[in-house]
């Protein structure tokens, strides 16, 4: 059975991944019309890989320096009703698709996006983001669908109207977030975002700090760029505002207190005992991750993984205080994409 849909795949040096990404897409439950690959000049054999694989390839003349920019090329020549955005180096489950479109049954919704989980949960940083993304899409993302307010319809796997996405002028290059970006206008122009947590993907996350540094690096500026660009008309919008706000005081009150204050306490006290705040939340943490589907099937993974994430929680506060210091306080916005993962 084939669906009105059009799945596109931005690719920069995506050989080793690129194959199992479209065969995952071509063993959906639910097909879609036409799978696009963008080889955005790849130095690697990207490009022979995905067309050996029977699906359509196409080049811009030059890079075009983002996912976004790769993604806008495709866009231009999709014809169906949806268009699919997933990564080059993420696969679906069998019935993905499928679940994410029921998602589209209302003429308002106009995005739609799933479940996401590592697909190696092997290195310290690939655990440390295994346990974030359980937390966020067992917890805070089932709360933020309850409001019908997804903070992100995540750029690894998301769905859209082709013609609402089009009427926005699809993924803007102005931020390093072109999801965050495109969800928080979306919102702006009365349109609702769904989550569906049914539908999963499973992205390769950074293995080594190199890569992790790029991602984290890219995703605060993304953020804080996102925050200053859309302020003013999120004040608008009831739950978004509020979820934003929490976002923000994440980003800058409570990545203080962690990585200046606490220490700083220890010291001047003479008091281990004060470290015992970067715990103090394990419960709020464990208990939800554990209570969900994922959790419980892999509770063994999920405790070997739980130190990973206080360590990629104390680094991700880092780069976010580093991008509101970079972008608002002295001016020095970070403008060019480098992939990482």
């Amino acid at each position: 059975m084939r669906n009105a849909l059009t799945v596109i795949i931005p690719a920069y040096n995506e050989a080793d991944s690129i194959a199992d990404t479209i065969r995952s897409i071509q063993q959906q439950t639910l097909l879609p019309e036409e799978i696009i690959v963008i080889d955005d000049c790849s130095s690697d054999d990207t490009a022979a890989r995905a067309r050996a694989c029977g699906v359509t390839v196409i080049c811009p003349p030059a890079n075009t320096g983002s996912k976004a920019g790769a993604q806008n090329f495709a866009l231009a020549r999709v014809t169906t009703e949806l268009v699919m955005a997933i990564d080059a180096d993420t696969v679906l489950a069998p019935d993905a698709i499928e679940k994410l479109l029921q998602a589209l049954d209302r003429d308002s919704v106009v995005a739609a996006c799933g479940f996401v989980i590592p697909r190696h949960v092997e290195t310290i940083w690939e655990r440390g983001r295994y346990i974030e993304y359980l937390l966020a899409f067992s917890w805070y993302k089932p709360i933020q669908e309850y409001y019908r307010k997804p903070l992100i319809s995540s750029g690894c796997f998301s769905v859209y109207r082709t013609d609402v996405l089009r009427s926005v002028g699809g993924w803007s290059t102005r931020t390093m977030a072109e999801d965050m970006d495109l969800t928080w206008t979306f919102y702006q122009q009365g349109h609702e975002v769904r989550f569906i947590p049914e539908a999963v993907c499973y992205p390769i996350e950074p293995r080594t700090f190199g890569f992790m540094k790029k991602q984290l690096r890219r995703w605060s500026h993304g953020f804080v760029q996102n925050v200053a660009l859309h302020w003013r008309a999120n004040l608008r919008i009831p739950f978004l505002r509020e979820i934003v706000a929490v976002a923000l005081w994440d980003a800058v009150i409570a990545a203080l207190v962690y990585l200046l204050v606490v220490p700083a306490l220890a010291l001047f006290f003479r008091q281990p005992l004060f470290l015992l705040a970067y715990l103090i939340d394990l419960p709020a943490i464990a208990i939800p991750i554990f209570f969900t589907p994922h959790g419980r099937r892999d509770i063994l993974r999920v405790l070997a993984s739980l130190p990973s994430f206080f360590v990629l929680r104390t680094v991700n506060a880092y780069f976010l205080l580093r991008a509101v210091w970079d972008e608002w306080v002295v001016g020095r916005p970070l403008l060019v994409y480098e992939k990482g993962h």
